[in-house]
């Protein structure tokens, strides 16, 4: 038997979509049927990245390589996170 959800509110742009979905927690079953869920395919999917070189001084490489190490990610990965954080926070 299938639980009726809730109809999704018309959003004003992606940023409000955000607002509301943080605002959830993290179940969206009372909006979403998650047993009717299909897998997606997307395969012209293009990666939206950019490859750059960055010269930084080998103690600020080796500190940043620590960081990540103790949260268990890549410390190019972890440069991203937090060059995003950053970014956000102005």
């Amino acid at each position: 038997m299938s639980k009726q959800t809730k109809q999704l509110p018309k959003f004003k742009n992606e940023a409000a979509e955000r607002t509301f979905w943080e605002t959830r927690g993290k179940d969206s079953t009372e909006f979403l049927d998650w047993k009717k869920a299909q897998r997606a395919v997307l395969p012209n999917l293009k990666p939206s990245t950019k490859t750059i070189s960055l010269r930084l001084p080998q103690h600020l490489l080796d500190a940043l390589k620590a960081a990540a190490n103790a949260r268990d990610v890549s410390y190019q990965s972890l440069i991203k996170v937090w060059l995003q954080e950053k970014l956000h926070t102005h």
